[in-house]
């Protein structure tokens, strides 16, 4: 079998289009190219735009909706701010309330919100081709140079959630918010002292701290692999399964016979598929916001 490169000739590959979309935009793709200092490239990349878009549109909406609600003589929610107000209740007493505990509840219960509304927003924002609509209004409408922001926009994918690098950043933050929990309720050293148990004998202490220790580490990168892998995971499995529209098509060289693949096989497992991907939304920004709280929850109440 002579390959494609040696015949002149390219067909489909599946496996750069599908990194291509969930991967971030490439170092020759920024959209806004920064310069780089102490050896961090600050160029503003598609996922880096993507939690702009998603942090303003939160606090707009969400500030807007509260100030208004408040404004009322009679503050009586109706239309979005009751849902929102039945989010927040949620969180906090189906959430919050029985791993933190009472008296710490007003103290963590905004961290723990902020989680959920901007993890399920980014979340659902990679389900929305949004920039793939102004890739076709750029082809067929406005016809912009190849590197015009709205080209460069259109090159990696629109999953921030499912970049390690920003999941990651989100479980730092748990992991400083344990440190922070534990050191309010049982001042610093006493923190670090609950890793053990008191009363046992010494030498199973050069056992058990290091596993307590390695315990901290593992909570937050569990957080930053299920939540990363989950929203990737989705989008590679649609984009394998369209992809066998053009696999089939090239092997029997028939438009027809992808196409029918695509009608038959692809277009019902990718709509099926969608459909659980907006399960999983909602699931791994709960999941997310309820392990925080437990961990930060284990942190304030030591039981050995």
């Amino acid at each position: 079998m002579i390959p494609a490169q040696e015949t002149g000739s390219e067909g489909f590959n599946a496996g750069e289009v599908i990194i291509e979309h969930v991967s971030n935009s490439s170092v020759d793709h920024p959209i806004f190219e920064l310069p780089t200092l102490w050896g961090i490239n600050f160029s503003v990349t598609k996922h880096v735009l993507m939690l702009w878009i998603v942090a303003t549109l939160l606090f707009v909406i969400i500030t807007w909706s509260t100030r208004r609600y408040l404004k009322q003589d009679r503050p009586v929610p109706s239309g979005f701010m009751n849902a929102l107000e039945a989010v927040v209740q949620f969180i906090r007493d189906s959430i919050v309330l029985p791993n933190v505990g009472e008296k710490f509840l007003n103290t963590w219960t905004p961290l723990l919100l902020t989680f959920f509304f901007f993890i399920v927003t980014a979340n659902a924002f990679g389900l929305i081709p949004l920039f793939e609509v102004v890739g076709v209004l750029d082809r067929f409408v406005l016809h912009t140079d190849h590197e015009s922001i709205i080209n460069r926009v259109l090159h990696g994918g629109a999953t921030a959630t499912g970049n390690y690098n920003v999941t990651a950043g989100l479980a730092t933050i748990t992991f400083l918010a344990i440190i922070v929990a534990g050191t309010k309720a049982h001042g610093f050293f006493k923190h670090w002292k609950n890793l053990a148990p008191p009363g046992l004998a010494w030498p199973v202490y050069f056992l058990l701290i290091p596993i307590e220790v390695m315990g901290m580490i593992v909570k937050p990168f569990a957080l930053t692999m299920r939540l990363a892998a989950n929203m990737m995971g989705g989008h590679i499995a649609i984009l394998a399964i369209l992809s066998f529209v053009f696999i089939f098509g090239e092997m029997f060289q028939s438009a027809p016979a992808g196409i029918g693949v695509g009608l038959l096989v692809s277009l019902p497992l990718a709509v099926g598929i969608s459909a659980l991907e907006i399960i999983i939304v909602l699931v791994q920004a709960y999941v997310f916001t309820l392990l925080t709280a437990v961990f930060i929850g284990m942190a304030i109440n030591v039981h050995h």
